[in-house]
């Protein structure tokens, strides 16, 4: 796999494929944006307090990430961490 086979599949051009192309309204921009600012604030708050979150607790944002998202409307695969994109921790 290339780095652009891998930019090719991030979680968020496929939502935006299915909400441009499905007409899918669970895939919108606004909801895509609340995922980012989530991650990106636990980025700041990382940074700003010594990096404490290690590898427990990022599997544990992460997956609530997830949980929060797909209660949502956003259809998550098992496998895939919608937070991977922004995530700095």
């Amino acid at each position: 796999m290339t780095l652009q086979n891998l930019f090719q599949e991030k979680p968020t051009k496929r939502w935006n494929h299915r909400m441009i192309e499905d007409g899918d309204e669970r895939f919108t921009e606004e909801r895509i944006r609340m995922s980012e600012k989530v991650v990106v604030t636990f980025n700041e708050m990382n940074e700003a307090h010594d990096y404490f979150i290690e590898t427990m607790e990022r599997e544990e944002l992460a997956d609530f990430i997830d949980k929060a998202a797909k209660l949502a409307g956003l259809h998550i695969k098992e496998d895939e961490d919608i937070t991977e994109e922004w995530r700095e921790w």
